[in-house]
């Protein structure tokens, strides 16, 4: 690992930079119904916006809290969701099953059932105090978008089968390992992960099997699709950043997502009463894991400072990473916890994300070494697990032209204006498109969300925009006529 102590060459610049340059062109931002042409009745508003809007909502209300909303892997919501998800997939004129891993799938074979299908998707679990458009956006939009063919008579008539795929698992709240449906559908998951336990001990194979799926190791490796019968895959996603709303604009282009890297640190130290133990004599694991979270946050936010490179790398190249590097600690735990007591353990999870994968080698290499130096500095043992693992990736040109010019005739179609182009942007949040690059071919889109919020009950997409990301779906299902 000693070859990564030095500045990294960026794949890509960064994402608002580059958002904001490829939408100076644009004369005036498409940003209400209002612009919206007075002829809609090509535009499908009822299915595209009023019912699938409706859904969303409906699906928002599917929770596992009375006060939030919360679906994570299996539980009681989850199931009711995909069940929910199966019937309009149905009215939508698809054929659906649920996987032994809890993916709900929707198909359609076209006109020749033997080509290589087209997968749709996202995800249909959600964090703790969750938004009701991240992930569900991808899912109900397709629907819609199958809808309308199918209303049309035109849904046989698609040149190639296609598939939605609500998948799910992405969120990896319960299991602490994201993507548990779109990587086993990949390939990528190891089979190992069905023995990996939530809070509570119940295992992956265990909390599937309490909803009468029956996984083994033999058959969860018949999950994983043939890379020789998918054609490609796409996603449509809230964009989770202000980009698009500086731009007023409703859809973007996406032409990459940024690597992540999932991390669980334990300290461990000596267990005392508060009172009786002298502040020199301390093993406090507390005290060590704060000064560990601070040099996470001071390292992250000026890495230059920290990393060693060597003369063949520039300034700029390390400030690149400086500037599209993000890391997060987001759950942090203590046993025993009690006001009197000195914990003897200490455990907290860290989120390191960047667009270069080297970039984020070094960072995790500098991030454990001096993380190790504090603990033996502090006598406490310090242990850093790697939960998770996801490359960058880069979007398909093929796949992101027809996707981009989708977004183009969708704008076109429902506003008097012509739009001059599609904003690029880089995703610094982790997708399903991460996992299903591994099989096949990928393509996004994003959409514009109110103030860039998402993770959040405050997230929020308008009832137009989310008519604009339908209508994006639609537009190119028809290049497959």
């Amino acid at each position: 690992m000693a070859d990564l102590r030095f500045c990294v060459h960026s794949i890509s610049s960064l994402w608002l930079v580059s958002s904001l340059v490829v939408t100076l062109a644009f004369p005036r931002a498409l940003s209400s119904a209002n612009e919206f042409s007075e002829d809609t009745n090509h535009l499908h508003r009822d299915v595209l916006r009023d019912e699938a809007v409706a859904r969303l909502i409906e699906l928002g209300k599917v929770s596992d809290a009375e006060e939030y909303l919360e679906r994570t892997f299996q539980s009681p919501a989850s199931v009711r969701a995909g069940n929910l998800i199966r019937v309009w997939m149905e009215e939508a004129g698809l054929k659906t099953w649920t996987d032994e891993m809890g993916n709900v799938h929707g198909r359609i074979d076209g006109m020749n059932p033997s080509e290589k299908v087209l997968i749709v998707g996202s995800h249909l679990d959600t964090v703790i105090d969750a938004g009701m458009f991240d992930g569900a956006l991808g899912i109900i939009t397709p629907i819609m978008a199958m809808k309308v063919l199918n209303i049309t008579g035109m849904l046989g008539k698609l040149r190639r089968p296609v598939e939605v795929i609500a998948f799910s698992d992405e969120e990896g709240v319960r299991f602490q390992s994201t993507f548990l449906g779109s990587a086993a559908i990949a390939g990528i998951l190891p089979a190992s992960t069905l023995h990996a336990h939530d809070k509570s001990g119940v295992t992956v194979q265990g909390a599937l099997r309490k909803n009468s799926i029956e996984i083994t190791e033999e058959n969860f490796l018949q999950l994983k699709y043939d890379p020789e019968s998918v054609w490609g895959y796409i996603e449509l996603h809230i964009e989770q950043g202000p980009v698009l709303e500086t731009v007023g604009l409703p859809l973007g282009l996406v032409k990459g997502i940024a690597g992540q890297t999932r991390m669980r640190v334990t300290v461990k130290g000596s267990q005392g009463h508060a009172g009786t133990v002298p502040m020199t004599m301390r093993q406090d694991p507390l005290a060590a894991a704060a000064e560990l979270i601070v040099l996470l946050e001071s390292l992250c936010k000026q890495p230059e400072h920290y990393l060693s490179y060597d003369g063949q790398c520039t300034s700029s190249t390390v400030q690149t990473l400086a500037g599209s590097l993000v890391c997060t600690v987001g759950e942090i735990s203590t046993w025993p916890s009690a006001s009197n007591v000195i914990p003897g353990q200490v455990t907290f999870t860290v989120d390191i994300r960047a667009m270069d994968d080297l970039g984020r080698e070094a960072i995790i290499y500098e991030v454990s070494n001096r993380m190790h130096r504090i603990c033996d500095r502090r006598s406490v043992l310090c242990a850093i697990e790697r939960k998770h693992d996801a490359n960058g990736v880069i979007c398909d040109p093929g796949l992101s032209s027809k996707l981009k010019s989708a977004a183009f005739a969708a704008l076109k179609r429902m506003s008097d204006e012509n739009p001059d182009d599609v904003p690029v942007l880089m995703s610094g949040a982790g997708h399903d498109a991460m996992a299903m690059s591994h099989l096949t071919k990928v393509g996004m889109l994003f959409v514009r969300c109110r103030g860039g919020v998402s993770h959040s009950p405050s997230e929020h997409v308008s009832d137009d925009d989310v008519w604009a990301a339908s209508m994006a779906v639609l537009s190119f299902l028809e290049t497959l006529l």
